[in-house]
Formats: C-alpha cells, sequence, structure tokens
C-alpha cells in the first residue's frame, strides 16, 4: 500500500486546511484511516481516524471540535478537515492505514507526512 499526502501549507490563526492522503495498491475500503501528527523531539501524535465504513471517528483531544476526518472510498482518499488553527496545530501531518486505534506503532502503512505551519 502507497499513501500520497497532501494539502499542507502555511495558514494563518483562525485559518482552514483541508488535507487529503490518496491511496494505491491494495483494497481501501476494508480498512480504518487515521491522521497523526508530529514536531521535532516529540514522538508522533494521534489526530483523527475513521473506520472501515466511516460510520465511526475519533478525534484526539487537539483536535475535537475543530477537525473532521472524512473517507471517498471511490477516490481512495481520507481527508482532514482542519478548522480554527493555531500555531500549536504546527507539525507534519501523517496519514496511516490499518486498524482502529490512536496508536501509531499499529498502523502498517504511512504516507510521506505534509507540513502545516500555523503562522501570523
Amino acid at each position: 500500500v502507497q499513501l500520497q499526502a497532501s494539502g499542507g501549507g502555511l495558514v494563518q490563526p483562525g485559518g482552514s486546511l483541508r488535507l487529503s492522503c490518496v491511496a494505491s495498491g491494495r483494497s481501501f475500503s476494508t480498512y480504518s484511516l487515521a491522521w497523526f501528527r508530529q514536531t521535532p523531539g516529540r514522538e508522533r501524535e494521534f489526530v483523527a481516524a475513521i473506520n472501515w465504513s466511516g460510520s465511526t471517528t475519533n478525534y484526539g483531544e487537539s483536535g475535537k471540535g475543530r477537525f473532521a476526518i472524512s473517507r471517498d472510498d471511490g477516490k481512495s482518499t481520507v481527508y482532514l478537515q482542519m478548522n480554527s488553527l493555531k500555531p500549536e496545530d504546527t507539525a507534519v501531518y501523517y496519514c496511516a492505514i490499518g486498524p482502529f486505534s490512536t496508536v501509531a506503532s499499529r498502523y502498517t502503512y504511512w504516507g510521506q507526512g505534509t507540513q502545516v505551519t500555523v503562522s501570523s
């Protein structure tokens, strides 16, 4: 499985971004998907996950009420809509495919990461 993340960039505090992650090489619709983020010197932090059917989502504390994860199986793509962004959201964001979990080590396949910078 290969994952290609995109959509990162520079945004002002209070702004929005939508990250995308396209998967190829395996049956997309049978897997759960997740977003994690990481800053230098820190462990990868769980952001959001969506189960295989899209019926269940889970969010880390940092994104609750501001972020929304969704999936489009027809396009083999998972999205992360991020609103009301804060400087502390600055990180490299990674998509991952695997079980429905908040634990990074349980995910088998990872995208290359996309940089999100929130700054005025």
